[in-house]
């Protein structure tokens, strides 16, 4: 194309005639005769119009509206790039003019007609940019913007729980900022986009193929359609080459009506049960007797009607009534030699066919629409300011209309139709009403388009039982990248992925959810536990070590036992009371060894059972008096071996004197009165309490004897330990004393056990949980108990009841 403007550009020749633009234009003539019958609306006033064709190309637009403008003298017309239709008036320059059948017409016109502050209203474009007033102060318009449309679909997603949707867009304005739209309403509300593909014109075969196969690899079952309907007519067909027919498509307004798509072989298969948005339908009362009334023998100067009869009929009009002026014959070669001439009795009663169908008048309203709110601006501007306050009829003179007057009247417009609905506009707009229609298949297997809902601004209406979805059926489809995590499990995104795909985790023990698709578990209560599903709190319940449960009686059993035992081995001692063995080791510190040890057996029993408030106080109280008393009973034995010996040597008579039977006696008593102040204290400023230990896990929490410190337990096991060693240590510096029976031998292996088992128990009783820190300790006592009892008496018991040979004081003082 040259671009040195010294020539008209060549495009190429406007030829055919399209049923529905053509029922456009006669509604439009049918609103002008209507509202010139009318006797309330511009009363006396008779509007006209100029209809130009621009073939849908952007300059022939733009050159149409400046020949309007500019009036019938205009040397912007040139022949053979428009049809030029005077209808009705004069060849004046027009005050508004309706078009721009596409939102980048409109924007190439309202820039050219603003500086000349002529109205521009659109039937058809609905880019949400010509809202902007700054740019576009003279656009005005009767179809919705497609803001409205995206924020309807946003809320069937968030309605039908879909959370996972793909989208196929026009590579335009049309469908970026309709996405973009899209994904701003479903932003937070957990609705992810699992795909975006576009669809140029020009390369309309391989980018449908391309969308195709992302359709098939993609999980969404839902699929955004924002495209003109032949860019989706491919789509389907390549859809239908790869057998794609379980996907549900959501329609925008461009497609959502087509009858090319409806009737065509590959929608059936792949696209049954669309459901879409419509620009709403409107009853146009007496319309349809308008067109079906229509002949060229009314109209003689009608060149588009000619051409409709030629092509319907097959014949030309009769030579006296084609008075039509020659320029609409460049709308293509005349046919009139080569047709014959029709009889007269040719109409359109009969046809049926996208021009004589008013089933669904959606465009064609507007365009109705748009003549009315032409008039009733026009009609305002020109009534006198007091004729409504008199109640008078009252107009201007209709000659010399300026059109910034008629574009300042459309600002402030505001009137009931004749379908009784108020019409204004907000801005450049007018409220948003939309159809929701579902394509279902009829009877006889063709797909028809079922109204479903409404859309009224921001609200939307859906009756869900007369839906027919994808599959047949009424059942909602379901399309999302991970199922909603059901209730005891929590959502965790998944790396470098979009949020709606996730993994479910279970909740944590302890922690519970009750709702489906949550991203977070609560934890239960101290007092409470999570239950198996994590679903619901349970109250905990109490567990102790009890006498009834295998390892209370295994324990119980051995205290018993080891109690009977020690009570066998004081008879045995007690009637041998009299014999050198028994009294060669101080008979008393023996038998209140025995007596401690009973003691020691029978403590460990206080640690099973539930505890109480008691219970926790006795049971280490007498657990650490009762070892005290028996390792000083040992530690004094020891003194006394020690001290016997040394006072056989040259000078060491006295020694003796000092570790008599009263000393002995006193040694122990101060001994064990230091543990019994230690426990007093203890208990009397900071006691044990029964109390669950609410920090281990599990449904079952261990009722113990709490210590909020554990300074005195310490205290009490650090005195028995070291009283402990020191007895070991004395018993090892006197075990190779000489003497047959030096008990020195038994008492310090006695104390290796004991120290060797409560050296033990400190890391075992810390990390065992809950009743088994009982367990521990009383397997402890019993274990150091029974190392005393045996260590300490066996051997003596052995020479009393099986060698009494050898229980006599001539064997003992032998070496």
């Amino acid at each position: 194309m040259s671009q040195e403007f010294t020539e008209q550009p060549q495009n190429k020749p406007c030829t055919g005639l399209e049923h529905l633009p053509l029922q456009y234009i006669y509604a439009m003539v049918f609103a002008v005769e209507e509202i010139n019958r009318s006797s309330g609306l511009l009363p006396g006033v008779k509007l006209g119009y100029r209809i130009h064709d621009s073939c849908a190309l952007h300059p022939w637009s733009t050159q149409a509206a400046l020949s309007l403008v500019a009036g019938e003298n205009s040397v912007c017309s040139a022949a053979g790039n428009n049809t030029d239709w005077a209808g009705t008036g004069t060849g004046k320059g027009v005050p508004l003019i309706i078009g721009g059948s596409s939102s980048k017409t409109a924007i190439i016109l309202s820039r050219v007609l603003g500086p000349l502050s002529v109205p521009l209203m659109s039937y058809q474009s609905s880019c949400p940019c010509l809202s902007d007033r700054r740019q576009y102060p003279n656009f005005f318009r009767t179809i919705p913007s497609d803001i409205f449309q995206a924020k309807a679909f946003a809320q069937m997603a968030v309605r039908f729980k879909w959370t996972w949707i793909g989208a196929v867009i026009a590579d335009n304005d049309y469908g970026y900022v309709a996405v973009k739209v899209f994904e701003e309403e479903i932003r937070g509300a957990g609705i992810c986009l699992a795909f975006v593909e576009t669809l140029q014109r020009q390369k309309i075969v391989s980018d449908s193929a391309r969308a195709a196969l992302a359709i098939q690899a993609s999980s969404a079952k839902v699929i955004l359609v924002f495209s003109w309907y032949t860019d989706v007519r491919e789509l389907f067909v390549q859809l239908a080459k790869l057998n794609v027919t379980d996907r549900q498509f959501l329609a925008s307004e461009a497609w959502s009506t087509s009858v090319d798509l409806l009737q065509n072989p590959a929608t059936a298969i792949v696209a049954a049960g669309v459901v879409g948005v419509a620009i709403r339908s409107a009853a146009i009362p007496g319309f349809e007797t308008f067109l079906r009334g229509l002949h060229p023998a009314e109209r003689p100067h009608d060149g588009l009607l000619r051409q409709l009869w030629e092509m319907e009929f097959g014949c030309s009009p009769a030579a006296s009534n084609l008075q039509s002026n020659g320029s609409s014959e460049s709308n293509g070669p005349s046919q009139i030699a080569s047709l014959p001439i029709c009889s007269g009795s040719e109409s359109l009663q009969k046809v049926d066919n996208h021009f004589t169908d008013i089933s669904q008048l959606r465009v064609t309203y507007n365009v109705y629409l748009s003549v009315y709110a032409a008039a009733n601006a026009l009609h305002n501007l020109l009534s006198c300011p007091d004729a409504a306050a008199e109640n008078k009829s009252c107009l201007k003179s209709a000659a010399g209309i300026n059109p910034a007057e008629v574009l300042e009247h459309l600002g402030k417009l505001n009137f009931t139709t004749p379908q009784n609905e108020i019409f204004y506009f907000q801005g450049a707009d007018i409220p948003a009403k939309y159809d929701l229609i579902n394509w279902q298949k009829s009877p006889n297997g063709q797909m028809k388009v079922v109204l479903i809902g409404r859309v009224n601004g921001f609200d939307l209406a859906l009756n869900e039982s007369a839906i027919q979805w994808s599959a047949g059926f009424h059942q909602v489809p379901t399309s999302v990248c991970s199922k909603s995590c059901p209730p005891g499990t929590r959502k965790a995104n998944r790396k470098g992925e979009p949020l709606c795909c996730f993994d479910c985790i279970p909740c944590a023990d302890g922690e519970i959810n009750n709702i489906t698709g949550s991203l977070y578990c609560d934890r239960c209560p101290p007092e409470f536990w999570s239950n198996d599903n994590r679903t619901a709190c349970l109250p905990r319940q109490l567990d102790f070590l009890a006498f009834n449960e295998t390892l209370g009686i295994t324990l119980t059993t051995v205290a018993v036992s080891g109690t009977v035992v020690t009570t066998v081995v004081f008879v045995i001692f007690l009637h041998y009371r009299h014999t050198p063995l028994v009294r060669a080791n101080n008979s008393e510190l023996s038998f209140l060894l025995l007596l401690s040890l009973k003691l020691c057996f029978l403590c460990s029993l206080l640690f099973i059972g539930r505890p109480s408030v008691w219970a926790c106080r006795c049971q280490q109280a007498a657990f650490g008096i009762s070892f005290v008393l028996s390792v000083s009973c040992l530690q004094v034995k020891t003194i006394v071996v020690l001290a016997a010996f040394r006072s056989a040597r040259p000078g060491g008579e006295t020694l003796m004197k000092w570790f008599g039977p009263h000393q002995q006696r006193g040694s122990v008593c101060v001994f064990s009165s230091v543990q019994i102040i230690i426990c007093s204290i203890w208990l009397s400023l900071d006691p044990p309490v029964p109390r669950p230990d609410l920090d281990l896990p599990g449904l079952r929490v261990t009722l113990k004897c709490a210590m909020s410190s554990v300074v005195g337990f310490s205290l009490v096991l650090g005195y028995i330990g070291l009283l402990a060693c020191t007895c070991l240590i004395l018993a090892f510096l006197a075990r190779k004393l000489p003497d047959n029976f030096n008990e020195a031998k038994l008492i310090t292996f006695s104390m290796l056990i004991f120290c060797a088992v409560w050296v033990a128990f400190v890391p075992a009783y810390v990390s065992s949980p809950g009743k088994y820190s009982n367990a521990v300790e009383i397997f402890a006592i019993l274990a150091s108990s029974y190392g005393l009892l045996f260590c300490i008496f066996a051997p003596k018991c052995f020479i009393i009841l099986l060698r009494p040979e050898r229980n006599t004081k001539k064997h003992l003082m032998a070496r």
